[in-house]
């Protein structure tokens, strides 16, 4: 409910099926223009369908319960709400969503939409397997200082995930979600060891090098070949090797046996960097 007031207008929140209440969905829909939101159906949810959009596209309406009107008090007796019904890998998904106009928003765009919800969890696994590797603590003890390094690895990962977007830009048909986050977090870095005891200048000449570069971490098969686009965020299907571990199908691969130096001291060198220049 904080959350409803702090989002803008004329935006998408595609929220996990915890999030599931009319009362909250119809709050977040008046509580600005153009507010919408997307949630997997509760299961055995009942609805009346008023009028078929297109396959597996359907106009419903939903009734509320007392409780939920009495809790919420501008929820009405019913809720209308457009259902989008997909299949993936046999198994059949409902998404009910509040963008009704299907001339606005095709189905079929919407529905795959729905799988970059993923991306925030691939986010925090990064940051905790990847960079951090595992570790359940940080090495501050100090409540100032914990707070200091949480700081440090957030602005970390968020450095190698905008040299990411601006090196997606010089690559034809991929999004920044397909190149390999290790393998930029390991480019970050080397980039920063150069820039240790440079001009300040230096760095602008190192970036647009670096961002040249994003060939090297495209995610490639086992044969060294580029994957298909996956630019509607399906899954890509990548052969499983004994030798390594897959995080994710839109991130790239785990290897157990990394070099912790690339991962556990990026961070940190991205800080003395800052208080340095």
């Amino acid at each position: 409910e904080q959350l409803i007031e702090q989002t803008g207008d004329n935006t998408l929140t595609l929220m996990d099926k915890g999030y599931y209440s009319l009362g909250l969905l119809n709050a977040w829909s008046l509580a600005g223009e153009h507010r919408h939101w997307m949630i997997p159906l509760r299961k055995g949810a009942q609805y009346e369908e008023l009028r078929k959009l297109g396959k597996g596209d359907h106009l419903v309406k939903l009734k509320t319960s007392p409780q939920a009107r009495k809790k919420w008090p501008g929820l009405g007796n019913e809720v209308t709400a457009r259902l989008l019904t997909v299949t993936r890998k046999g198994k059949v998904c409902h998404l009910l969503t509040s963008m009704t106009d299907a001339m606005r928003f095709p189905g079929g765009e919407m529905a795959d939409l729905y799988s970059h919800r993923w991306e925030i969890e691939l986010g925090y696994r990064e940051i905790k397997q990847t960079m951090q590797l595992s570790r359940l603590t940080l090495r501050s003890k100090k409540p100032e200082l914990v707070e200091q390094e949480l700081w440090g690895v957030l602005l970390a990962y968020n450095l190698v995930r905008y040299q990411m977007i601006k090196m997606a830009e010089h690559l034809k048909g991929y999004w920044p979600n397909q190149l390999s986050f290790s393998e930029s977090c390991g480019m970050v870095m080397r980039m920063l060891m150069t820039l240790q005891g440079a001009f300040t200048g230096t760095y602008t000449g190192a970036d647009a090098r670096s961002c040249k570069y994003g060939t090297t971490c495209e995610i490639t098969d086992e044969k060294g070949k580029g994957l298909p686009e996956s630019g509607k965020g399906e899954a890509l299907e990548i052969p499983h090797s004994p030798e390594k571990e897959p995080v994710s199908c839109l991130t790239d691969w785990h290897y157990t046996q990394a070099v912790p130096f690339i991962f556990t001291e990026v961070h940190r060198r991205f800080m003395c960097l800052i208080l340095t220049t």
